[in-house]
């Protein structure tokens, strides 16, 4: 993917595109892959990179969602495990299986969730990960070396999947490049196109990078913004209803030494009534969620002190080494958007909503990581009624995603951080054999100078933020490496881009004052 490339094809386009989508995160992205699979012209819009809000910022879990089914809501559940399937079996080098333990300190914890567990194996079907199972105070210990010992009595191991969320949605959106949609990053939208009876006909964008201004005609427009669904709809309709209201989850990032072993630990009912995971992750422990109501969304929202306390108190009754403040490598936060309802944000639906207001304006919104496929494809089939498109099958649920590669190394372990890339990966080996390429831009961390080259080249990366935070997860793993990294990754990127010693210092700048606010103190 070039980015020079897209704005030409959006300026030189006469024909009115089949949809246009605004929003590039996993939501947007997803129905341009299905949209351009089946062979529709589809043109996206992003206001940033690629991901920089909600879909960069998940627990990293590929799942069906216990919790859900704990609230009674099967279809969900079901779905969502069907899609963990398909995911897996679509991009393996990026979604794996992950074994999670339940550990059980009472007496009645192995029979309650030990069925529990049973039924959620038995709702996957054929789309199984693995079947659960009792383990002794023994076996326990010996999945989680660095479990609480005193008054455990056993446990329940079941399989989900794992996957690097952000790495994921860069090969979506190079899996929909492949197919013929253009996708521009760096491209906000600013207003919506009319026809003469007042339906929406497209939108309006701004090119942030040369300040240009790009009127796209749709035939149909899609809102995929997550979080800022409502801000979108009312460029239609000032007086638009709210359909979202928004949670933060915050997740702090620890050495790996603080989990030990290659399994997860859930904690089943925490003192908010939310699941606690630890879960190893690149090479270290990530511990989260949270669930705090949060009044306006933001690009970069910010943990609270009693979220980060909340983690830490609540890992340190399970882990043998309490973990504190000082040991938190990185903290990062993800506003979830979810449908308005009543109660309590942990209670509402994650099931997706499609709403078409009375402009014609298709709003997707809800749902979450694992069921991004099955969301698009109901999304494209609204809009091939709507605009009166082609009606072709979607054809996604066993379409291999960019980088696809059975072989390869799905866990992406330290000693073969490449395997992300799938059969990428090669590409980057190859750059890599020029030495100044194939130096680690800091000791603490895999990445290479090579990966900041192909992010440029054929990732469409833009920014010193785009390389650390999403195509690698530096800013995710270890902030203060990150900071680090800045200074050698903003210049491999000037190389590429072309762009002078001015820009380098202040892309430094910026990118050292945003990793801040991931650092704990």
């Amino acid at each position: 993917m070039r980015r020079e490339q897209m704005v030409s094809t959006v300026r030189e386009r006469k024909e009115p595109w089949d949809i246009a989508v605004v929003g590039g995160g996993a939501t947007g992205v997803g129905v341009a892959v299905d949209a351009a699979s089946r062979g529709l012209s589809v043109v996206l819009v992003e206001a940033h990179g690629f991901g920089k809000g909600t879909s960069s910022r998940s627990t990293k879990l590929v799942h069906g969602g216990v919790r859900y089914l704990e609230q009674g809501n099967i279809p969900l559940v079901m779905s969502a495990l069907k899609e963990r399937g398909l995911m897996r079996q679509n991009a393996p080098h990026l979604v794996h299986d992950l074994a999670f333990v339940v550990p059980n300190y009472s007496w009645w914890e192995a029979p309650f969730y030990g069925i529990g567990l049973k039924v959620y194996d038995l709702l996957a079907g054929k789309y199984g990960f693995g079947a659960s199972k009792l383990l002794t105070r023994e076996e326990t210990l010996e999945r989680l070396p660095a479990l609480e010992p005193a008054e455990l009595r056993g446990g329940v191991v079941y399989f989900d999947g794992q996957f690097d969320d952000a790495r994921l949605l860069i090969h979506l959106a190079m899996t929909a490049a492949d197919h013929g949609a253009t996708l521009l990053n760096y491209c906000p939208a600013t207003g919506l196109l009319r026809d003469a009876d007042g339906y929406v006909s497209g939108v309006t964008a701004r090119d942030a990078e040369s300040g240009e201004e790009l009127a796209i005609p749709a035939r149909i427009v899609v809102n995929a913004t997550g979080v800022f669904t409502d801000s979108v709809r009312r460029m239609a309709d000032p007086a638009a209803e709210p359909l979202v209201v928004t949670s933060q989850g915050i997740h702090l990032v620890f050495d790996r030494s603080f989990l030990k072993g290659d399994t997860a630990l859930m904690v089943p009912r925490t003192s908010d009534g939310r699941v606690l995971f630890v879960i190893p992750w690149h090479g270290h422990a990530v511990a989260g969620t949270t669930d705090t109501p949060v009044e306006a969304p933001s690009l970069e929202p910010r943990p609270l002190d009693e979220e980060i306390e909340f983690i830490l108190e609540t890992a340190a009754r399970y882990l043998t080494r309490p973990p504190s403040r000082k040991d938190v490598l990185a903290v990062y936060v993800g506003l979830r958007p979810l449908v308005k309802g009543e109660g309590k944000t942990s209670a509402l639906s994650r099931d997706h909503v499609i709403h078409v207001d009375t402009s014609g304006l298709l709003t997707i919104t809800g749902g979450k990581w694992t069921t991004y496929r099955h969301m698009a494809e109901d999304c494209v089939d609204h809009a091939i009624t709507l605009a009166r498109l082609p009606d072709v099958a979607c054809t996604t649920k066993g379409l291999k995603i960019h980088g696809y590669l059975e072989t390869s190394d799905a866990a992406g372990s330290l000693e073969n951080h490449l395997a992300v890339y799938g059969s990428d990966a090669e590409a980057i080996r190859t750059l890599a054999e020029d030495p100044k390429l194939s130096a680690k831009l800091h000791p603490a961390l895999p990445y290479i100078a090579a990966e900041v080259v192909w992010a440029a080249r054929a990732e469409m990366a833009r920014t010193v933020e785009d390389v650390l935070a999403r195509h690698t997860r530096a800013l995710f793993l270890n902030a203060a490496a990150a900071m680090a990294m800045a200074e050698p990754a903003a210049g491999l990127l000037a190389a590429e881009l072309g762009r002078d010693a001015a820009w380098v210092a202040a892309q430094i700048m910026e990118f050292c004052a945003l990793a801040a606010q991931y650092r704990v103190t």
